[in-house]
C-alpha cells in the first residue's frame, strides 16, 4: 500500500474527534471464540452521532481494505465522521490478516459481524433491519462474498445493500488463471486464495450473483488497477442482468483516491450513498 496513502488516513484519523458531534465507541469484542485465532483476536469500532434521532439509524458495516494482508480499523474514523454527521451509524470490525488465515476465515468474521450488529445495533440508535455492507479494495471483496456465497449463512434478504468503492477480487479465479499466485510479499495470493481453482470459484463474488442479491451501489475508478477496472466491469455485466436498476458509477480516480476522497471532500459520493441508503432502506 502506498506510504502517502497510510500518512493521509493517518493524519485523517488523528485529528478527525475535533469534531464533537461524533462519538466513537472503540474495540468492542465481536467474534466467537470459534473464530479467534492464537495471535488475533479483532475488535471493532462503531461511529454515531452524540445527539442521537428520535427513529432508529440505519447501519453501514465497512470492510476495510489492504490486499487482505494489510489494514487496520482505526485509520477510518474520517469516514465514521461524514456518515454519523448524516446520522448513519458506521461499523468497522477488524478482521485476521493473511497468511495468518484465508479468505474464508476473514469471510467468517465478517460475517460473525453481521451477526454481532443485528443483536447489538440497537443499544447504540441503530436500526437492525436497515443494514448496509461496504468495502474498499479487498474490503469490497469480503463485504460482498460474505453475504452472496450461501456458505457463511447470511439470511441476503435481511441486507438492504452492498456497496463496493473500487473492489478487489470479485473474480480471483480469473485473476489468478491469468496470473498464477505467488507465495510472500504484498500479493500473497497463495497464501489468501491457495493454489486450488475451485477454491478461487468459492472466493469469487462474481459466482454467486443471483436474484436473491440485496441491490447494489458499485463505485469504480477509471484510473484504478488494470485488473480491478475488468473485474469490476466483469461483475456488473453480469449484475446487471438481475439487476437492472442497478448503479454503477465511475470516477476519475485511482484506487487508493477513491478511498481518499472521503477525507479531501466526497460530498457527492457520500450523497449518492445516503440516497441509496434512503430508497432502500
Amino acid at each position: 500500500m502506498k506510504l502517502s496513502y497510510l500518512l493521509s488516513l493517518f493524519i485523517a484519523s488523528f485529528f478527525i474527534f475535533s469534531c464533537s458531534s461524533v462519538q466513537r465507541v472503540k474495540n468492542l469484542d465481536y467474534l466467537p471464540t470459534t473464530l479467534l485465532t492464537e495471535e488475533s483476536n479483532p475488535k471493532l469500532n462503531i461511529f454515531t452521532p452524540k445527539e442521537k434521532p428520535e427513529t432508529a439509524m440505519p447501519v453501514i458495516i465497512f470492510a476495510h481494505g489492504g490486499n487482505w494482508n494489510r489494514g487496520d480499523k482505526d485509520t477510518y474514523g474520517f469516514y465514521g465522521k461524514d456518515l454519523a454527521k448524516r446520522n448513519i451509524i458506521l461499523v468497522v470490525p477488524e478482521y485476521t490478516l493473511s497468511p495468518e488465515v484465508t479468505y474464508d476465515h476473514q469471510a467468517k468474521q465478517i460475517a460473525a459481524c453481521i451477526e454481532w450488529t443485528k443483536d447489538n445495533i440497537a443499544k447504540y440508535g441503530g436500526d437492525p433491519n436497515q443494514i448496509y455492507m461496504n468495502g474498499h479494495s479487498a474490503g469490497g471483496h469480503l463485504a460482498a462474498l460474505s453475504v452472496m456465497n450461501p456458505k457463511y449463512g447470511v439470511d441476503q434478504s435481511s441486507i438492504s445493500g452492498i456497496i463496493l468503492i473500487d473492489a478487489a477480487g470479485l473474480d480471483m479465479y480469473w485473476l489468478n488463471t491469468e496470473v498464477p499466485p505467488k507465495k510472500g510479499g504484498f500479493y500473497d495470493y497463495q497464501s489468501t486464495f491457495t493454489n486450488d481453482p475451485e477454491t478461487w470459484k468459492d472466493a469469487s463474488p462474481i459466482y454467486f450473483i443471483s436474484e436473491e442479491n440485496p441491490p447494489f451501489l458499485i463505485f469504480q475508478g477509471t484510473k484504478t488497477i488494470e485488473a480491478i477496472a475488468k473485474t469490476n466491469i466483469d461483475f456488473k455485466e453480469k449484475l446487471i442482468k438481475v439487476q437492472p436498476e442497478l448503479q454503477y458509477i465511475t470516477q476519475n480516480k485511482g484506487h487508493f483516491g477513491m478511498m481518499l476522497q472521503f477525507i479531501w471532500g466526497g460530498r457527492e459520493t457520500m450523497d449518492t450513498i445516503e440516497q441509496f441508503i434512503e430508497q432502500h432502506k
